[in-house]
């Protein structure tokens, strides 16, 4: 990877990665710089292999899907289930929630400002809840 291809100041990727308790790999940091370099956005494992392909990242996707839910899991990233089989990762970590647009399979942000919930029930005991997630489902009107 050449240095005209990196979007993110390197070192600024790799203090990230630290910090969220990963190894600042050249393929994290590679996927990184793709995935965070264009400001909030959501991406499948899919598109985030394509895009790899398509600046010259040579990445499996098995290792694209692996360092996606690294990322989840180390706060980097939101993974969206928006059906069975279907995710986004999502790299706007902030509360909020998402329209999904089901004739273009594209999610997009809803500032949790905007959504107020009435009645949520107890969590059940032992429990407590982390964060509610709501996704608005949309299709074209014609």
């Amino acid at each position: 990877m050449s240095s005209a291809e990196v979007n993110i100041d390197n070192e600024n990727l790799s203090g990230r990665l630290t910090r969220a308790g990963l190894r600042p790999t050249r393929q994290r940091l590679a996927l990184a710089d793709l995935l965070f370099a264009g400001g909030d956005r959501h991406v499948t494992a899919e598109q985030l292999h394509k895009e790899a392909a398509e600046s010259g990242i040579t990445v499996s996707l098995a290792t694209v899907y692996n360092t996606l839910h690294q990322f989840t899991e180390s706060g980097l990233l939101r993974e969206v289930v928006v059906e069975s089989g279907r995710s986004y990762f999502d790299t706007n970590i902030t509360d909020h929630h998402h329209f999904f647009i089901e004739d273009e399979l594209c999610l997009t942000d809803i500032p949790g400002e905007k959504i107020g919930f009435v009645n949520i029930p107890d969590a059940p005991e032992g429990t407590e809840i982390e964060r509610v997630d709501l996704i608005i489902r949309l299709k074209s009107k014609d």
